[in-house]
């Protein structure tokens, strides 16, 4: 069981788009990312989590990620890449509000679905968002470190500063928070 856990979150992770933060882009990305990612936990977490019938199976679950990005982490640090060049992403505060909801309401698997999930969507951006505040400037990165494959939709910009609406926290944490029920309400269709 363990080993398909780790092969199947990797294949998840990788698979719902950007799975690691690059510096040089992490701006860019933010609100691709918090969506795919919010949902990837959810619907992997929460197949993981019904499947044993256990709260903590979900933390288990993004704990395996964050292993896996780490490693990703060494390897561009290995090629020459400065430690904060990949921002490993912060699945595990996520994964535990999830796991608690399914502990709270007595392994009820729609209160872990439709609560659990929107706990996902709404704080997976924001402790993202914080987690980007701590590292160095991306646009220094960048241009210091440029990474040869980069695409040209994903050319650093500057963020956008002021207005709510224009805050990829907002827009990150609502889609994230909106899309995560329904496909995490599928998954758990999908299981039983």
């Amino acid at each position: 069981f363990i080993v398909v856990v780790a092969v199947n979150s990797t294949l998840l992770t990788i698979n719902a788009g950007d799975y690691i933060f690059y510096t040089d882009w992490a701006w860019t990305s933010f609100v691709v990312f918090s969506i795919s990612q919010s949902t990837m936990l959810a619907v992997g977490a929460i197949y993981y989590m019904l499947f044993t019938g256990v709260p903590g199976t979900a933390t288990y679950y993004a704990t395996i990620m964050t292993i896996y990005t780490w490693v990703a982490k060494g390897a561009w640090f290995a090629l020459g890449y400065p430690m904060d060049f990949v921002t490993v992403p912060i699945w595990i505060p996520s994964a535990m509000l999830l796991d608690l909801t399914y502990w709270a309401t007595r392994r009820n698997k729609h209160a872990a679905i439709i609560i659990g999930g929107t706990l996902i969507g709404l704080s997976l951006p924001m402790f993202n968002m914080i987690n980007l505040l701590l590292i160095r400037d991306p646009l220094e990165i960048a241009f210091k470190y440029p990474r040869p494959t980069l695409p040209p939709y994903m050319t650093p910009i500057e963020p956008q500063v002021g207005k709510f609406y224009n805050s990829p926290v907002a827009l990150g944490s609502g889609a994230g928070a909106v899309l995560t029920v329904p496909i995490a309400a599928l998954g758990a269709k999908l299981n039983t």
